[in-house]
Parts: C-alpha cells; structure tokens; sequence
C-alpha cells in the first residue's frame, strides 16, 4: 500500500515543488499564472510547453526570462504592461509556435523583436500602440499563419511578405490606402480591413488573393459599391461585411459575382427597404445582418419576415433591426412583425364569365432582374386634386383604384393603415394596389410630410383685391408643436430627423418661461420617434422646447439648444374655471323654505365644528397640564399640529381646504406647512414631479445606437 501511495503522488510532489508562487500547474508542461502582480517573468521548468503570464503587471523582458526553455511552444504574455520588446530577447525560443503580446503598451516593432522564431506560426500584437513597424521587422517568419495588427496606431505598413499566410487583421488602424505592393498574400483567406479610412479598394489587391474567404471592409469610406467586388475570383467569398459605409443604393448587378456568400452584414448603409429579388442572388445565405437601418415597414417589405422563417435565415441583431415608419410600426422589431402589420390591401375575388376564382393583389411591383434598388420606397402617389385642377382647365374627376387582376371592372375596397398620410393627407391605394397618400395643397412627399417652403396665394378676381400677409416658411429642419393640451404637448420632429439621417438619438430641452423656476429638463428620445410627446406640464404656461443631435457637446451655458439644434414654443391650455351658475330669484314658497332650511343647516354645522373644537383643545390643554406637573414645561412638540389637523379632520367639520385655480400652478408652488414655519430653507422645487406621468407617449425602446 505505501509503495502504491508513492508511485502515484511523488511526481505531483515534484511538480508541486518545481511550480512558481501564485501559479497553477496541474499539468506538467502547461502552466497558468494569472493575474499574479508581478514585474518579472516566473521562473518554470525547462520542459514547460505551455506558459501563460497574461495580466501579471509585467513591465520588461530580457533574454535571461527564458533561458533553457528550448520545448516551450506558446508563450501568452496579453495584458501586461510593456512599453516594447528588446532585440533577440525570443531567439532561444526556436520551437516557439504561439506568440501573444496583445493588450499591451507596445509602441515599436524593431527589426530584430522576432528574430529566431523561425517556426512562429501565429503572431497576436493587437490592442497596442504600434505607431511603426520596421521594414524588416516580419523577416524570417516564413511560417506564419496569422497576424493580428488591430487597434493600434499605424499610419503606413511594410511590405507584409508572408506566402503561407491565412488570416490578416489590420483594422481601426489610419492606413487610408492599400495596393497588392503591401500585401504579398496569395493564400490569405480572412482579410479583415474595417476601419482604415480606405476610400476605395484596390481592385489589383484583391484579385491577387485568390483564396479570399471573408472581407471585412465596414466602417470605411467607400461612397459607392467597390468596383474590386465585381470579379470572377472572388466567387469563393463566404462572409463579406459592408457596414456602416455610404455606398447608397445597392443594385442587383453589383452582386452578380458573390452568389457564394453564405454571411452578409448590411447594417448602418441608411436602407428604407429591401426586395426579395435581391437576396435570389444568395442561394446559400444562412447568416444576414441589417441593423441600424430606417426601415419603411409598408407592404413591399411584407415579404422579409416570411422569408426569414421559410428559409431559415439567421438575422443577426434583431434587437437593433427596427422600422422607422410609418408611425403605427415604428420602432417595432421587424423580423416580429405579421404580414397584417404591413398594411397590405387584402386579396379580391373576381366574376369573369362562369368561372369564379380568387386572385392576390400584388403586394409589391416588378422590378428589373438587372437593376434592385434597396433603397427605393413605394412609387409617390398620384398628384392632388387641387394640382390638377390648376393645371388643366377642364379636370375630371378623379378615377378609383382598379386591380390589375379584375377583368370586369369590379374591385374591393382596401383597408388604408392607420396613420400612414401625414398632414391631412388621404390614403389611397394605386393600380398596382400599393397604398399612396393624396396630399392638400401646401404638402408634399410620398407621405405627405413635407411643406412646401413658399406656399401658393390664393387667386383673385381683377374687381377683388385683397392684401394677403406674407407667410413666413419655417426652417426646414425646424420642430414644431402639434396639437397642445393643457398638460402636453406633441412634438413633430419628421424634418428635424429627415435632414440628420445618422443621427444616434434626439436631445428634447424643454423650460418653462411662464415661472420663476426655468430650469431646464433633457430627455433622450431614439431617432426612430418622428412624434413624441411631453406630458406632466402645467396649464396656462410658455414652453420652451428644443432638438440637437444627441452626443453633441451643448456649449450654451443655459443648457440651451440654439447652438446644435432648433427650438419651438407653445403655450399649454389652461383649466376651463367651474364657475356657478347665476342666482336667480324666484316668487314661489318653496324656494324661500328650501333656502331657510339649507342656512339653518349651516348654522348647525358652524356651531358642531366650533364646540368640537373647543372641547378638542381643552382636553389637550388638560393633559399637557397633567405632564407639567410631574415632568415641568417643555417646549412646544411639532407633532401637536398634526394631531389638531387629524382632530379638526375627525370633528365632522364637513369642510376642506379649497383648491387653488389651476391658472396659479406656473408659479413656484408653495413649501409644505411645517417648512414654511422655518422659512422654507430646506425646500426645494425638484425638477420633475413624481407624480407626473411619463413623459414617453410609446415603448420605452433602447437602442444599443444611442
């Protein structure tokens, strides 16, 4: 048994020795010490392999850290503090595969910081502050695998010379350019570029990597689809990330070359829509992301969810794919929305002869195969009544909406959406069963919400002349109030978002100028919210009510929104006064008793308050009498108020304080009591009273771009 118990626990007791301080060797040859606050590198054993010193305060290396570990094949020292690395201080390292130097403070790589790691297959140095690198710094790495470069401060590369290299982050870097001349990678198969400032792509360094299996080109420049993805050698391309760029409209023809794509990231390109017709050119997608976008959820996009489910597409941060309009779905999740939601006018049923048949209404136009325009909203509605009536002199009146399915001329009345034409819009639907808005005179735009900077004058006869006041156009990116009640008022902030598409979020400042107390109040409100209400104001009173982009610094120091946005005022209603109706006398002798009756009534009432009162007091008086003579005076308890307030309460008085017009309540309200009886110097007016209801007139929505 003794022998047994030392064959098994003599080599741990060996090994247990040979550990360093802090660290964790159960294994022999791989050793973890983490977070172990140490300036220097542990002393191990020679036949460690695996060592990991990563967030354990180093600061410097020398050759001496690693002397005689000729089998270590990874060394991770990520999250410390080294500022560089000394010239051959890895030259003993020769077996060395793994290097990780990232999350560090490095900012030079010298020619000689690898030397003697012939066999370095993956090298990490990313999260750092590389600001140069010198031209021969990578020389004699000809194994290597995978370089890692992002987030550090470079301006300019050296010739990246790596023939067996497959995967290759350079991104949020500033290298605006980049030619084949940088990068000799034929067989590099993840190029990660995101981030650079690149304006365009070269289309000579990507037909050189013709074993290209995923672009990451997000977070760019690029004003237009890159000319470099139109190639024949990039039909092996699986995962391609174009976020977050101006590239405008995406047509169908720009794809043409990338039907293997099995993950696409669209987020943030500013897309109103998509069509089905565009994702046919992907057979293969299972992965797509399109977050960030200002979807308009009308019928043409009825589609999109449908397909997700039917093709089992993954739509990745669906929390963050939203619709922006119309107002009735906005800010709803889109891959959650039902084919009803859309607004899509619903199938007809149609007599032609002797046979009977149901035929759909088309939900969505035909497009060129050649030409998808994701960008593109439904067609814009047809002119006013009032625009064809002052361009042609004999107008007839305007025809209904005919199917393109009905022969007989014979049609169902669509459902409109609700809240889909702004401004006094009507809703409508075109022959091709789309819905349209029919805008007043004065409004323009597909949904009638924009007006017309110079309105038309009304004409006049040569007899009658009349002097019409100028109209004055409110700025274009102007907010402006609504409808205003006495508590609210509702914001139309459609111009103020239409002109900052890229805006994260809106600042709402709002004071109130009819008091003595204008502090201002600020609100974050998501972009997605063309309408907002703020509710819990006072009656009768002047507001104040300003917009900026949010995250722009406010350098007013009255916190206003002059500077970075546009203001409005409106003045909220006030409280209709209950006034009694006029006394009028009347001869009969009914009245007469009915009034004697109610007056001795009173009387009753004044003298049963009275005496109540009185014996109420007195019995207080009594016991504080009582208390005085065993325990002497004392001062008056606070506490006494209250209990003459609970007894007044309890008499039956039958009367209550009476309420003040709400007209008063602009004015700074009144201290409690007991704090007026100090001079009111510890009250203060909060900002926003608790009992106000919330300012948020939708669900509270959260998105991760604000």
């Amino acid at each position: 048994m003794l022998r047994f118990f030392l064959l098994f626990f003599l080599p741990l007791l060996v090994l247990s020795s040979d550990c360093p301080a802090d660290c964790s060797c159960n294994h022999p040859e791989h050793i973890f010490c983490f977070h172990r606050q140490s300036s220097t590198v542990p002393r191990v054993p020679t036949t460690t392999k695996s060592l990991y010193i990563f967030h354990n305060g180093i600061s410097t290396l020398s050759q001496d850290d690693f002397r005689g570990l000729v089998e270590l094949g990874l060394l991770d020292m990520s999250q410390n503090e080294l500022s560089e690395i000394p010239d051959n201080v890895f030259e003993m390292l020769s077996k060395l595969r793994n290097l990780d130097l990232s999350s560090n403070q490095i900012t030079h790589i010298s020619k000689d910081s690898f030397s003697g790691l012939v066999q370095l297959e993956r090298l990490y140095l990313h999260s750092n502050r590389i600001q140069s690198i010198h031209q021969e710094a990578f020389e004699g790495l000809e194994v290597l695998l995978e370089l890692k470069l992002q987030g550090n401060l470079l301006s300019s590369l050296p010739s990246l010379h790596f023939p067996m290299l497959l995967l290759l982050d350079l991104s949020n870097n500033n290298i605006p350019t980049l030619g084949p001349s940088d990068l000799k990678t034929p067989h590099v198969e993840a190029l990660k570029i995101a981030s650079l400032g690149l304006t365009s792509l070269d289309r000579d360094l990507i037909a050189s990597l013709k074993n290209l299996h995923e672009l990451d080109i997000s977070m760019n420049q690029l004003d237009e689809f890159p000319q470099a993805l139109k190639q024949d050698s990039l039909k092996g391309l699986i995962k391609l990330n174009l976020a977050a760029n101006l590239l405008g409209e995406l047509r169908l023809e720009d794809f043409q070359k990338l039907s293997g794509l099995q993950e696409l990231d669209l987020s943030g390109l500013n897309l109103q829509g998509l069509t089905q017709s565009f994702f046919q050119t992907f057979p293969k997608l299972i992965h797509l992301t399109a977050a960030e976008n200002p979807f308009n959820c009308l019928c043409p996009l009825a589609w999109f969810p449908v397909w997700l489910r039917e093709k089992s597409i993954t739509l990745g941060r669906p929390e963050e794919t939203r619709c922006h309009f119309p107002l009735v779905n906005a800010g709803k999740m889109l891959s959650e929305l039902d084919h009803k939601d859309f607004g899509c006018p619903p199938t007809t049923t149609v007599l032609t002869g002797s046979h009977i048949g149901s035929t759909p209404v088309p939900q969505m136009p035909t497009t060129s195969p050649e030409v998808t325009h994701t960008n593109a909203i439904p067609p814009p509605p047809p002119p006013s009544e009032e625009t064809i009536s002052s361009k042609s002199p004999n107008p007839l009146p305007p025809e209904a909406p005919v199917s393109p399915s009905s022969t007989s001329g014979e049609y169902e009345r669509h459902i409109c959406p609700s809240s889909i034409c702004l401004n006094g819009g009507t809703c409508n639907f075109d022959p091709l069963g789309l819905v349209s808005c029919l805008c007043p005179s004065g409004t323009s735009g597909l949904y009638c919400e924009n007006v017309d900077e110079v309105p038309e004058l009304p004409k006049t006869s040569p007899t009658e002349v009349s002097v019409v006041p100028p109209v004055m156009p409110g700025k274009l990116d102007a907010i402006s109030s609504r409808q205003v009640t006495s508590t609210s008022i509702l914001l139309d902030l459609h111009r103020f978002i239409e002109t900052r598409p890229h805006i994260r979020g809106i600042r709402l400042t709002y004071r109130n100028l009819s008091g003595p107390d204008r502090r201002p109040i600020i609100l974050s409100v998501p972009a997605s919210y063309p309408e907002y209400t703020l509710r819990g104001l006072r009656p009768n009173c002047t507001y104040s009510v300003c917009a900026s982009p949010l995250g722009e610094r406010i350098t007013s120091r009255n916190n206003s929104s002059a500077e970075t946005g546009t203001c409005t005022e409106a003045r909220t209603e006030g409280l209709p006064l209950t006034s009694l109706e006029p006394w009028v006398e009347t001869k009969t002798s009914g009245t007469y008793t009915l009034i004697s009756a109610l007056a001795a009534l009173a009387l009753v009432l004044g003298l049963a308050v009275v005496a109540g009162t009185i014996i109420c007091l007195r019995k207080r008086r009594q016991a504080n009498a009582g208390m005085e003579l065993e325990l002497g005076p004392a001062d008056p308890d606070p506490m006494e108020l209250e209990g003459i307030k609970a007894c007044l309460e309890n008499g039956g008085n039958g009367t209550l304080p009476q309420k003040q017009p709400e007209i008063d309540r602009c004015h700074t309200p009144q201290p409690p009591p007991f704090l007026q009886q100090n001079g009111g110097l510890d009250y203060e007016v909060p900002l926003m009273q608790g009992h106000c209801p919330s300012n948020n007139n939708l669900a509270s929505l959260k998105p991760s771009y604000f």
